[in-house]
This record gives structure tokens, sequence and C-alpha cells, in this order.
């Protein structure tokens, strides 16, 4: 065997390679010089050794073999070549031998032949168009390799038609959204012959997108909206080298669990804008419940005598103490309420509020209970916790008018890969609120957690019970999930991260501490003049000596020129706040006790040492907490 190689160092594309084979050693000489400027050369004169350099060779693009040669013939040769190889081949001969001729292109499958002697360039122009079809017909084997696997593998709805709608491919993914038995069953069809009537829409689309010949892209929607799937549809012209469109390409992708995640989010952010606000309303609602309740407190010893008019008063501060229950919700929604969390027994918390439950809920309604016994402790407000599942039974009351059942269950769950922003991967104790009511209509399923959101008549909800909820388990590290249907009761599941922490024995009572044994002054700064007024006025009747300023720097001045034994100041103030005229304090008369009063408590802003104290007050509370602070230290 010889082998003619010639390599062109300055060009790195690669060149096309030749196998010649014929028993005369001459011509193989001849053929070499003839195609070794332009291939590598490979050359043999016994056709056994051929057939091992084509299986061991598997770039070889044409085949030139002679046709009488001892041990096997041409035919012969290029007909077991055909077997392992996709080389062109074409057939050398001296003989008018049409029978070989025909055998070899029935056999070895030839794309031509030539005789001998040959002449060069109709043997170079065969040689070139035969390597021309290989590289074609290999490169047109790689596309449909590459088209064939992605159709197979892609986890989208493929598929390929003509001008007329008719499939010319697709993948199976697309065969079953079509509800058919297999590929092959839709593979000439239009869509319309397949899904008729429903077709319309998309073959409308598919006109449109040949028509325009731009690509183009929609989202589809299907099925009812409580449980609707999304696809994102792509149609892409495929034009022809005279620009024509000849073929149209259709990609669909399911994206259900994409607007699912989207949709989770904008009412992530939602929910928080609607925080940020209620936590505003409330702090001004607060202020204003400050001075409405302390006046109506000053005000009642004054006409103790007046019957009617003490009524009246006793009436207005129980709405206004009722305006402050609904502050508090406001605040815990909006994550602005400084929760009073310990580690807990979820089910001890629920088997607490049997007496609260039956006194709420009436006698048409049946309590019952599935507990864990292995429960895991979690870390919450007890109190707010009880509050919340109260509310949540009550909702649930109200949507069984005559009557039915409330189940309370508890379960440990632990999350893994979890698509809901809200909820993490870990481990939670989840409480399940249950009624056999009416249930709630896929299209206010989404709002229910707004605040001032209500369904019930107008006097009978605030909007704010499951907007309560769902800013304790925010806080608390955990997520609410709501399970309804209409006909068919709601389900509302409280999911609470797990504590690793003993459980915490409820705190005692503090008793209240002495009054404070002398007389003091006290600086009053705050920029609501009725607030101010109305401590100022809580401060005089306990005895103490006050003065009144409307802002932090006033209180400074004040200060610098006069002695005092307490500062009582408004945290958000206008210019300097509560906090800030707290700090200068501390730094230039480090023994002034100072309380801050607040709207809403800023636990992350205010350091653990300060004393705080919530709006509205009661007066005792106040007196309780400035005879604390100037009660003599040890």
């Amino acid at each position: 065997m010889t082998m003619g190689v010639t390599d062109d160092a300055m060009n790195p594309i690669p060149r096309g390679t030749i196998l010649a084979v014929d028993d005369e050693p001459d011509i193989l000489v001849a053929l070499e010089d003839l195609f070794e400027d332009e291939y590598r050369v490979l050359t043999t004169s016994r056709p056994a050794e051929a057939l091992e350099l084509i299986a061991a060779e598997p770039d070889i693009d044409v085949i030139l073999s002679d046709q009488r040669m001892p041990g096997l013939t041409g035919d012969a040769l290029l007909a077991r070549a055909r077997e392992i190889s996709d080389a062109q081949a074409i057939l050398l001969t001296g003989y008018a031998d049409i029978s070989a001729v025909v055998s070899a292109l029935n056999r070895g499958g030839i794309t031509g032949y030539v005789t001998k002697p040959w002449d060069p360039a109709l043997l170079r122009n065969a040689v070139r168009s035969a390597y021309e079809r290989h590289r074609l017909a290999r490169e047109l084997a790689t596309e449909r390799a590459l088209l064939r696997g992605l159709l197979d593998h892609s986890g989208d709805a493929i598929a390929f038609k003509d001008t007329e709608g008719r499939f010319l491919r697709l993948n199976a993914r697309m065969a079953a959204r079509l509800s058919a038995p297999s590929v092959e069953a839709c593979l000439g069809r239009t869509e319309a012959a397949i899904l008729g009537q429903a077709a319309e829409v998309a073959e409308a689309a598919d006109r449109a997108a040949i028509e325009s010949g731009a690509p183009a892209e929609i989202v589809v929607g299907t099925g009812p909206e409580a449980a609707q799937t999304w696809n994102q549809v792509t149609r892409v012209p495929i034009r022809d080298p005279a620009g024509a469109v000849v073929h149209l390409a259709v990609i669909e992708r399911d994206i259900t669990e994409q607007r699912l995640l989207e949709a989770r989010l904008r009412q992530a952010d939602k929910m928080q804008a609607l925080g940020t606000l209620a936590g505003g309303v409330a702090h001004d609602f607060n202020n204003l419940l400050t001075a409405i309740l302390g006046s109506l407190e000053l005000a009642l010893p004054k006409v103790a005598g007046d019957a009617r008019l003490s009524r009246l008063m006793n009436n207005a501060a129980q709405a206004a103490q009722r305006g402050a229950a609904l502050t508090k919700r406001l605040l815990t929604f909006s994550h602005r309420r400084d929760l009073q969390a310990r580690t807990v027994d979820l089910n001890g918390v629920i088997r607490g509020m049997d007496d609260l439950l039956g006194r709420s809920l009436g006698g048409f309604v049946q309590v019952e209970r599935s507990l864990s016994d292995d429960l895991w402790p979690a870390r919450v407000d007890p109190d707010q916790l009880e509050l919340a599942i109260l509310n949540l039974c009550i909702n649930g009351r109200d949507a069984m008018p005559e009557g039915g059942v409330v189940a309370l269950s508890t379960r440990n769950e632990t999350v893994r890969d979890s698509t809901d922003p809200n909820l993490k991967d870990g481990d939670y104790a989840v409480i399940a609120i249950r009624d056999t009511g009416t249930g709630i209509p896929p299209e206010i399923l989404g709002r229910v957690f707004e605040p001032f959101f209500t369904t019930k008549g107008v006097g009978q909800g605030t909007g704010l019970g499951l907007a309560m909820v769902f800013g304790l388990v925010q806080q608390s590290g955990g997520t609410i999930r709501i399970d309804s249907a209409v006909g068919r009761g709601t389900t509302v599941l409280l999911y609470l991260p797990r504590s690793r922490e003993a459980v915490e024995a409820a705190p005692a009572a503090a008793s209240a501490p002495a009054p404070a044994p002398r007389r003091a002054r006290i600086l009053v700064v705050d920029d609501d003049p009725q607030v101010r007024h109305v401590t100022a006025s809580f401060l005089n009747g306990f005895g103490y000596d006050e003065a009144e300023v409307p802002s932090g720097e006033a209180a400074l001045e004040r200060l610098a020129a006069e002695r005092f034994d307490l500062v009582v100041a408004d945290l958000a103030m206008p210019g300097m706040s509560g906090l800030d005229l707290a700090e200068a304090v501390r730094l230039r008369w480090p023994d002034l006790p100072f309380l801050l009063v607040t709207g809403h408590v800023e636990a992350a802003r205010i350091p653990a040492d300060f004393s705080v104290l919530e709006k509205p007050f009661p007066s005792a509370d106040l007196a309780t907490r400035v005879a604390s602070l100037l009660a003599p230290k040890g």
C-alpha cells in the first residue's frame, strides 16, 4: 500500500480524502499525481486492504476503484464498502462491460463510471462532483440529526408546516397537545383536520404570520380561570433562497409555572405596598385616637353627675377603643407592630381557645380538632395567633349561615424546592382551619388578604381580619395559603417555621411600680398639639409639673435653659425625630430619663434600651411608665 498526502501548512481548511484502488501500481501513481494537489489521496492495490482502510478512515469522501482486480471485482468491492461507509463511489473500467457497470450501480451505489484511459479533466470533474455531493449529504445528515435531537428532547411542542398548514415535521409533545395518537398520525394533515373548530384561532394566527413574513409571539391561556394553563406560542416563517415564505415553524412553551410565580411576586409587591400604606394610616389614626381617648378620659370625671352625658361619653370611648383595636390589626399587617414572640406549643394555644371559640361561634357551628401529637414548636406571638385563629374561625362561621363544621388540625411539613417566594425551604408546623361553607369564588380569592377588602355586608366586616393574619405569619417567617372552591368550603393553612428552642412559659404579669414619691418636672415634646395637650394634661393630673414644646429643636433649647426630670417625646416628628432627640439628650444629659411615644413601634430602628409607649394609651399606662422611669435607681 502507498499513501500520498500533500499538506499545506498555510491552509488550515481540511481537504477531502480520496481512496484509489487498482491492481496496477502505475495507475495508482497516475491517480495520485492527478489529485494530490486538491485532495488527500490514499492508494492500495489490494481490495481486502481497501476494505480495511475504509473501516479505519471514516472521513473518506470518494472511492475510485478499478473493475477487474484479482480476488474481488470493483462492483463487489464497492457493494461491500457501501455497508460500512457513506463515501461516493466511481468505477474505473478499461472494458465496455455494461453488466459490471449496472451491477455497480445497483449494488455499490456508484455515482458514475469513467473508462480507461481517462480524460484527466473529465475525471477531475467527476471526482469534484462526487466530493461535493458527499459533503452536502453529510451536512444534510448533520442538520437532520440536530433537528431530530431538538424535536425529540425539547421541552417545547415544536412543529413545521407548509404554507397550507399541513404538518411536515413535529415532535411527540406537539402530537400530545393535538391529542393525536402518534406523530405519524399528524403528518400531511392540518390542525383543523385534527382538532376541528378548536383550531380556528391557531390557523388564523398561522396565516397572519405567513402573510406578514415576520416572527410573531403570543401568550394563550386555556382552561377555567381557577386552573388556567398558559402557553407562549412563537411562529417563525421560513423562506426559500428567493425570499418566498415556504414553511412555518411553530413553537409552544408551557409558561404556566412562570405566570403563577409572576402573579405571586406581583401579589407580594402589592401586599408590601399596601402594608406601607396601612402603617402610615395606622400611625395617623393612632394620633387621632390618642387625642380622642385622652380627652374623653379627662372629661368623664367632670360629668360624673350627668348620667346621660356620661353614658354618651362612655359610648364614644368604647367606639374609639374599637378603632384602636383596628389599628393594631393594621400594624400587624404592615409588619410594624412589635410582636411579643416566644417559642410556644401550638396545640396548647388551640386547646386553650375552647371557651373563646364556643362563645364566638355559637351553637350552630361544630368545632372539630385533629392535633398532631408530635407537632413541632414555633416562635410566634401567642396572643396574636389566638386572634388570627379566631378570625379565621369566625370567617368560617359566617360562610355557613345554616351551620356546619369548623375543623382545626395541625401537622408537621418539610418544604423542599419551593417555588413560592413567600415559603422558603425548611421545616414548618402547619395549622389548618377548614370550614364546610360556601367557598370563595376564584375571581376574588387573590384579594382576600387586602386590607379593607370584604365580601360581607355593610357594617358586618372591616376587611382587616385576614390582613392581620397575613401580617402575623409573614412577621413570624411563615406564609399563608388558601384552598377554596365555591360549594365545597375553604381551608386556610398557616405555615410557621419550626423552632429548635424549648417551649417558653407565658411571662408573669408585672406588678405596677409605685408612684414617684416626689414632684417632678416633665417636658412633653409632640408636633400634634391635641396629642401634646392630652399627654400634658394626664401628667398634670398625676401631680407632675409639665411643660410643652412642638419640636425636637425647641426641646433642646428648653433643656439647655431649664432643669427637667424626664422627657416624653413623640417618635415621628418632622425635622428632628423623637429618636434623634433621645440620642442627642443621651449625649448631653446621660442621666436624664427619656420616654418615646409612638403610633407604631419600628423595632428595627429603636435600640432595645430605649423606653417606648404605644399610642393610644390609657392614663394608667402612662402613669406606670413615668413612675418607673422616675423611681430611684437600685
